[in-house]
C-alpha cells in the first residue's frame, strides 16, 4: 500500500469517527459505532476501552469489541499491574510486538497468547490527566507498521477524551450513589431494629425484617417459637410500627383461664347474662377497638372459641355472652403460640381453616441456643436494667461468667437468662458479676468450670482463678497492676498464676 493511500485511508477513518462523535456526546451511542470503524478500516481485532477510576485505583473494561460479558469483566487492573496498567500509570504508548514472547501481558479475558499477534495499547488523556485507555490486537503485524498504528490510535484516543470522561464522571457518580444507598440502608436497618428487642444475629435481622413487613398489613399474624423467646415484643413491636399505634396494645393469656371465663374475658357480657352480672361487661375484642388483640398460646383455645375468633378474623363481628346480635368491631388480631399448629390440625384438635386465617404471614423467633452472639448482648441489657432497679453498680461479667452464659443451652431462652441476671445482680456485693452468682442449674463444672459441690480446694481454686483472670483483664496483663487491684504482692499473685495454671501471655495481646 502506498504511503499517498494509507494517508487518505487514515483520514477517512478519522473523518468517519469525527462524525460519530458529532452525533451525540452519549458514551454509550458513540463507542460501540467507533471501535467497529477502528476495527474494520485498521484491520484490528478486540478494540477495546478501558476506564480508570480513581476513587478505587482500578482499570476495567468498559466496551470491547468480540468479547463476552463474562471475558470483559475479567479484565480489571491495578494501576501499573499489565501493559494497561501500565500505560495508565505513565501516560505513554506501550506496543507489543508478539504478546506470547512478553510476561507483562497478562491476558486475563482469554483471548490467547500467540506469537504472531502484537498487543496496541494507548492512554486517553484529558486535561492531562489519564481517564483511561485504548488497546487493540493485530494479527500477523507488520512491525515496520506499528508505529503507525500506534499514532493512529493516539488520535482516536484524543478524540475520544471528552466523551471518556464523562462516561467515567457518570460512572463514579453512580457507584458514589450506590454506596450512599447502600449507607443508607444499613442505617435505615439498624433505626428500624425495634426498641423493645435487643440482637444483632442474621436470625434476629430476619425478625425485624418480618416485623416490619407485618406491621405494614392490616391481616392477622402468627408469632411462632418456644416458651420465653420474646413472642410478646415482637407482637408489641408490630402494632407499635403499624397505623394503629395509637390504638390500644391488649394482651390475653389463652391458657391462664378455663372456658367460660375466658369466653366472657375475650369477648364481655351482656347485662344480666350471668347469675350476678348487674352490668354489661365488655371484653377485651372491644377494648382493643382501633388497636390490636394480641392472643398468647392461641393453641389452647376450646372448639368453641376457635370458632368466634374465626368470626371475628373473616367477619369482623363478635358476639357477647347473653347478646341477641353480634356487633362489628375494628380489631387487628396477633397470635401466637409454642405448639406445631398445623400437627394439632392433623390431630383434629385445631380449626383448618382458623390455621389457614392466621397463618398469613408467620414470624419465627428464634431459641437463643440458636443466636448465640446475643447472649453476652443480653446479659449486658438486664444487668444494667435490674441495677437501675437496685441501685447498684455492676460494671461487667467476669470472663469466666461470660464463657458459662455462651456455654449454657438455655432451655428457658432469654426470659431464663433474664431471671438469672436478675438473682446475679441481687446477689453480688462487688461491681463484677462471677459464675458463683447464677443458679446452680447454670453452674456446672462443664459450663463454667465452677464445681458447685463434693470438693471445697477445687471451689476455692475455680473462685481465685475467676477473680485473677478478672484483674488481668482489666490490667491488660499488667502484673503490677492486676496486684494492686487484688490488694496483694506481684510476688503472689505470680506464685498463684502459676499454681492455677493461668495463661499470662492471653492478656497481654
Amino acid at each position: 500500500m502506498s504511503t499517498t493511500h494509507a494517508k487518505i485511508q487514515e483520514l477517512e477513518l478519522l473523518y468517519k469517527i469525527s462524525s460519530i462523535l458529532n452525533q451525540s456526546l452519549d458514551f454509550e451511542t458513540v463507542a460501540h459505532p467507533v471501535l467497529q470503524t477502528v476495527e474494520s478500516v485498521m484491520g484490528v481485532e478486540h478494540a477495546t476501552l478501558t476506564l480508570y477510576n480513581r476513587h478505587t485505583g482500578e482499570i476495567s473494561i468498559e466496551i470491547a469489541e468480540g468479547l463476552s460479558s463474562r471475558q470483559a469483566s475479567k479484565g480489571r487492573y491495578k494501576v501499573g499491574e499489565g501493559i494497561t496498567g501500565r500505560v495508565v500509570e505513565t501516560g505513554k504508548p506501550i506496543i507489543i510486538p508478539s504478546v506470547a514472547k512478553d510476561p507483562d501481558f497478562l491476558d486475563r479475558t482469554g483471548r490467547g497468547k500467540t506469537e504472531d499477534k502484537a498487543f496496541l495499547c494507548v492512554p486517553i488523556i484529558m486535561e492531562q490527566e489519564v481517564v483511561g485507555a485504548l488497546s487493540a490486537d493485530e494479527h500477523n503485524p507488520d512491525e515496520a507498521n506499528l508505529n503507525d498504528q500506534i499514532h493512529l490510535l493516539e488520535i482516536i484516543a484524543q478524540m475520544l477524551a471528552t466523551a471518556v470522561k464523562l462516561r467515567r464522571q457518570a460512572r463514579e457518580e453512580n457507584e458514589i450513589l450506590k454506596a450512599e444507598n447502600e449507607r443508607m440502608a444499613m442505617e435505615l436497618k439498624a433505626r428500624f431494629q425495634p426498641d423493645n428487642i435487643i440482637g444483632k444475629t442474621p436470625e434476629m435481622q430476619q425478625v425485624y425484617t418480618q416485623i416490619d413487613q407485618v406491621a405494614k398489613s392490616p391481616l392477622p399474624a402468627l408469632i411462632v417459637g418456644e416458651v420465653g423467646t420474646g413472642k410478646g415484643l415482637v407482637a408489641e413491636a408490630i402494632h407499635f410500627r403499624s397505623d394503629r399505634n395509637l390504638g390500644p396494645f391488649v394482651r390475653v393469656h389463652c391458657a391462664a383461664l378455663p372456658e367460660s371465663v375466658l369466653d366472657r374475658e375475650l369477648f364481655g357480657s351482656e347485662k344480666g347474662a350471668l347469675v350476678g352480672v348487674v352490668n354489661e361487661a365488655p371484653g377485651r375484642v372491644e377494648q382493643a377497638e382501633g388497636g390490636t388483640l394480641f392472643l398468647d398460646e392461641v393453641a389452647e383455645l376450646t372448639p368453641n372459641l376457635q370458632i368466634k375468633l374465626l368470626r371475628l378474623l373473616q367477619q369482623g363481628e363478635m358476639e357477647r355472652v347473653g347478646a341477641r346480635f353480634p356487633k362489628k368491631v375494628n380489631v387487628r388480631v396477633i397470635c401466637a403460640t409454642t405448639k406445631n399448629l398445623q400437627q394439632m390440625v392433623s390431630d383434629g384438635t385445631f380449626r383448618e381453616d382458623l390455621y389457614y386465617q392466621l397463618h398469613i404471614v408467620p414470624i419465627y423467633v428464634p431459641p437463643l441456643r440458636k443466636r448465640r452472639t446475643d447472649i453476652v448482648l443480653l446479659a449486658d441489657y438486664f444487668v444494667d436494667h435490674y441495677c437501675r432497679l437496685v441501685g447498684k453498680n455492676v460494671r461487667r461479667l467476669a470472663r469466666g461468667t461470660i464463657e458459662m452464659l455462651m456455654s449454657y443451652p438455655w432451655p428457658g431462652n432469654v426470659r431464663e437468662l433474664e431471671n438469672a441476671i436478675e438473682r446475679a445482680v441481687l446477689l453480688t456485693e462487688e461491681d463484677v458479676i462471677y459464675p458463683h452468682h447464677f443458679p446452680p442449674t447454670i453452674q456446672t463444672d462443664e459450663t463454667s468450670g465452677t464445681p458447685v459441690s463434693g470438693n471445697l480446694k477445687l471451689m476455692v481454686e475455680a473462685y481465685e482463678r475467676d477473680i485473677i483472670c478478672d484483674a488481668l483483664k482489666s490490667s491488660k496483663g499488667k502484673m503490677a497492676a492486676a496486684a494492686r487491684s487484688l490488694s496483694t504482692t506481684p510476688r503472689i499473685l505470680t506464685y498463684k498464676i502459676k499454681q492455677l495454671g493461668i495463661d499470662l501471655a492471653a492478656f497481654s495481646k
